[in-house]
């Protein structure tokens, strides 16, 4: 392993001496969870479930496999994210593909899912749109788990477009998805009206943009990350525009920093044409998503 002692003759990397030595030298180097990145990428090193790891710890390792290994610690150690360096991350109990053109799915975007598959799921055939819709996971986590649901989603870069397709071919609704490119409603056909519009905007203000962990700042899209001098600056902006794209008492989830609950809330209620103003927590119990429905 790079950096890595040197190893005496006949000596043998097995797996369990790569993870031990593996983990403290990730832990060393920033990263918040070492055993499970270690095993992620010894996993993948290795072509292998990260569960048939521990029922292989005496195994040695290929020299290729041992080669791979190295290149992906030395650049997870490095600060750059495993799910680009595998090239995969879950979200919503699915699998998708992610590299540089995306921002990485969180588990706390799966508290915007869980509300608009509950809105959408009693509905015969809710249109859902999915703005700024990056690898896809939110339009189709949604057509995966509501399968009347007639799903758009938008995005400004054409290359993650070009990801979210290939995921929604992988997850089987790529024919129940239709896919746009532009900022924000700008492609949608004037009048064209949905039961949800969903949103994970970038709502981070530009001066933090550079307090973030290294991983964040050095390596994820800046234009999926960046929401302008507070923060709110396109979410101003759905939350003017989105009302014209919503059936009465239709559904506006937008994703959020915890600390702008109140500032996100107090848009909406100044607006004019939203009741129903709602903040949803995550699982760590903090402001997520607010939610609004277009006043009737």
């Amino acid at each position: 392993m790079s950096d890595a002692p040197p190893t005496p003759a006949g000596d043998v990397w097995t797996v369990k001496r790569i993870l031990d030595w593996t983990i403290p030298h990730l832990k060393s180097h920033g990263s918040d969870s070492p055993r499970l990145d270690a095993e992620i990428l010894l996993a993948h090193a290795r072509g292998c479930p990260r569960i048939q790891l521990y029922t292989n710890y005496d195994q040695p390792l290929t020299d290729g496999q041992r080669a791979t290994m190295r290149d992906l610690v030395k650049r997870r150690a490095a600060a750059e994210p495993v799910a680009y360096l595998v090239g995969h991350r879950e979200f919503f109990g699915l699998e998708f593909r992610v590299t540089k053109d995306v921002l990485i799915p969180r588990p706390d975007t799966e508290t915007l899912v869980v509300d608009a598959i509950e809105t959408s799921k009693p509905q015969a055939a809710p249109r859902v749109l999915d703005i700024g819709t990056g690898s896809g996971c939110i339009a189709i986590a949604l057509a995966v788990n509501c399968p009347n649901a007639e799903v758009t989603a938008i995005d400004l870069s054409l290359a993650a477009l070009g990801i979210a397709r290939e995921n929604s071919e992988k997850h089987n609704v790529a024919d129940r998805i239709r896919w746009l490119h532009g900022d924000l409603f700008a492609p949608l056909t004037a009048g064209e009206q949905f039961d949800v519009i969903a949103s994970n905007p970038p709502y981070i203000a530009s001066a933090e943009i550079e307090t973030l962990a290294a991983d964040v700042r050095l390596n994820e899209p800046r234009s999926a990350l960046d929401g302008g001098p507070d923060g709110l600056d396109l979410v101003r902006r759905l939350i003017a525009d989105a009302p014209q794209h919503l059936v009465s008492q239709g559904r506006l989830l937008i994703e959020i920093s915890s600390e702008q609950a109140d500032a996100v809330t107090q848009l909406l209620t100044a607006n004019g044409r939203y009741d129903d103003i709602t903040v949803l927590k995550d699982l760590a119990k903090q402001p997520r998503v607010v939610r609004a429905a277009r006043k009737d």
